[in-house]
């Protein structure tokens, strides 16, 4: 399978896929040597402006405080080390309020005033299908780190690119014959009623069915519901494991009232790590998790085996080994997404060099560069694991993680492969016009 189809197709610059290539894996070798820092002959000192869409209100605020945070450390690092073709990154931040009109209005303030090379960091999947379109029409790059489905389905448009995080589609394929194999076939999803709890619906069930299991029930319930206790009785007897997968800020009431529902004697749980972002699991009325199981992107808390790079961003971002702040135990982080800024922003920085980005006259370039990506290794710049970019659906695939609740904390019991959520593309971003 080829996921960049023809690699000698020109490109922005005059350069072809071939010479994208080419330079990536130049700059790969060279990144590896020993004390090299790459520092360019800029042709201009201006910053390269990334405008960040933050979720700094509304019911991302969670993920908005550690997406700034670690925007703002990888930011550092590269900066440090040269910046981007010898130029500064600079991040000028707007609020979307977590709203997907607001979030629209933002990339085209980003565009007309604030004059972004990029729009970056959004991560709601309604803000992201609510402000894709604006992207399209205005012609500049959108790089989102947002896990749902939308980007990869090729509904979206070729400025919007996911290339730092896996998607639903990819992670609930690559869980559901784990959770077949050992914990229950019979599975009810209670999941937030709108486009990302929506991707979970859509997929879970195919991947459970195809392990010889069944999704008994379905409930969805309103992202900004702030009591969930009425719901939880249309969950059916028979179901031997419940998958939730919840957000906003009353995912730690839900959770509490689903241990006082089932108290010890219901199903078995498996969660999105979603349900718990930035939550200390240690909260009074969370004890009934222990031994239940979640998805995590990136582990939050230190495991025996972390390897060093993963070290490296951890104390990079300031995580302790509970994944909360160094500064701060109380502020739990939401590790489990966070880390696709990092990846992100280092994929952003490999794709202007190997395009020789100057200036926004390059955005096609640049879009072109990025899609030419394909194999990503785990590293500094990677901390999450190995990846695979197909540039035909602007899309990442990686590996997950599963662990386990015990003792308080979350240990990882399996680590899935990348090909475990591979699927055959449903579009094509490369055939369409810019």
């Amino acid at each position: 399978m080829n996921p960049i189809g023809n690699q000698s197709q020109v490109v922005g610059n005059g350069i072809t896929r071939r010479d994208v290539l080419k330079g990536i894996g130049a700059g790969a070798a060279l990144l590896a040597a020993p004390g090299f820092v790459r520092y360019s002959q800029a042709q201009t000192s201006e910053p390269i402006r990334i405008g960040f869409q933050c979720h700094r209100t509304g019911i991302g605020a969670p993920y908005g405080r550690w997406y700034d945070r670690t925007t703002a450390a990888a930011v550092k690092l590269i900066n440090e080390a040269g910046g981007i073709n010898g130029r500064p990154i600079e991040i000028v931040i707007e609020d979307d309020g977590t709203d997907a009109a607001r979030g629209s209005e933002v990339v085209e303030k980003f565009v007309r005033q604030h004059k972004v090379d990029l729009v970056y960091g959004t991560l709601f999947s309604h803000v992201v299908v609510g402000s894709a379109p604006t992207a399209g029409e205005l012609k500049v790059p959108y790089y989102v780190v947002s896990e749902g489905y939308h980007v990869a389905s090729g509904k979206m448009n070729r400025y919007c690119v996911q290339p730092g995080i896996t998607d639903v589609k990819a992670q609930v394929r690559s869980v559901a014959p784990w959770i077949a194999n050992n914990l229950g076939k019979k599975v009810t999803l209670v999941y937030p009623d709108y486009a990302f709890g929506h991707d979970h619906r859509d997929y879970f069930a195919p991947a459970i069915e195809a392990q010889g299991g069944q999704v008994v029930a379905m409930v969805p319930i309103p992202p900004t519901e702030t009591s969930f206790t009425r719901y939880l009785p249309q969950i059916p007897r028979d179901t031997d494991v419940i998958y939730h997968v919840m957000v906003g800020p009353a995912v730690l009431t839900f959770v509490k009232e689903l241990g006082e529902f089932f108290g010890n004697s219901g199903p078995k749980l498996f969660g999105f790590i979603d349900s718990l972002e930035a939550v200390d699991l240690k909260s009074p009325g969370l004890e009934f998790l222990e031994g239940s199981h979640f998805w995590e992107g990136m582990p939050r808390y230190a495991q025996a085996d972390m390897p060093d790079y993963e070290k490296f961003y951890r104390e990079a971002i300031g995580l302790d080994d509970n994944g909360a702040s160094v500064n701060d135990a109380r502020d739990i982080s939401t590790a489990a997404h966070m880390f696709g800024c990092w990846e992100t922003l280092h994929i952003i920085k490999r794709s202007m060099e190997a395009c020789n980005y100057q200036g926004p006259q390059d955005r096609q370039a640049l879009i072109e560069a990025t899609e030419a990506m394909t194999e990503m290794e785990a590293g500094q710049e990677h901390p999450q694991g190995k990846k695979v970019f197909d540039g035909r659906i602007h899309q990442v695939f990686g590996e997950q993680n599963i662990s386990q609740v015990k003792e308080g904390r979350l240990e990882v019991v399996h680590r899935t492969s990348i090909e475990d959520g591979r699927y055959e593309p449903e579009g094509d971003y490369t055939k369409m016009s810019f």
